[in-house]
């Protein structure tokens, strides 16, 4: 049987610029879905508390979930995860970014069921962090607020800002339901062709 967590938040963040893409790589096909809505049924599945944060909540009315935009505008998916846990009513979130349409319930869950102290858990996979499926604390809003005000922000700052607090990084390669797949990242045209390839695979 899926558990369904209602003591932890999910968040989908969908404000990025697609300036790589070219066009808003959240409405990109795969399979008869999109990429938000393949994600948005996963987590749906997952959380009984889902929200989106988006700067163009108009595009995703059609999901039926809260939307909420960034508090600091274009400054990266810091931004976007300061925003959840604003408005976020328990004490942890899960946020999943929609560049990685693979995402797998088993590894979310793992994630999500890590026992750990740190404020922060995300995993180091596929060759790199990946603090955009991952676990945060309330506790570090205060940290993240700092952070945004007092840098100049671009979508690398998120690794600037981990740095500097204390996050637990797992290393899944050796657990039975792993695949690099699950983190693959689409930027890009290339990327696109080559998810629909590890899709249909």
């Amino acid at each position: 049987m899926n558990q369904i967590y209602s003591d932890i938040t999910g968040v989908i963040l969908a404000g990025g610029k697609s300036s790589r893409m070219g066009t808003d790589k959240s409405f990109l096909k795969l399979g008869d879905q999109t990429i938000i809505e393949r994600i948005a049924e996963l987590m749906k599945s997952i959380f009984s508390k889902l929200i989106i944060i988006t700067n163009t909540p108009e595009e995703y009315k059609f999901l039926n979930l809260p939307l909420y935009e960034d508090i600091y505008k274009w400054k990266g998916p810091l931004a976007g995860i300061h925003s959840a846990l604003t408005h976020s009513t328990t004490e942890k979130i899960f946020v999943l970014s929609c560049d990685v349409p693979l995402m797998r319930r088993e590894m979310i869950q793992y994630l999500v069921e890590y026992k750990s102290e740190k404020q922060i858990i995300f995993c180091e996979a596929a060759g790199y962090h990946q603090p955009l499926v991952g676990v945060y604390s309330i506790e570090i809003y205060s940290e993240v607020e700092k952070f945004l005000t007092q840098n100049e922000m671009s979508d690398k700052s998120i690794h600037q800002f981990l740095k500097n607090v204390d996050a637990e990084i797992i290393h899944p390669e050796k657990l039975p339901f792993y695949k690099d797949e699950l983190f693959f990242n689409v930027n890009k045209p290339e990327d696109y062709n080559q998810i629909q390839k590890l899709f249909h695979s």
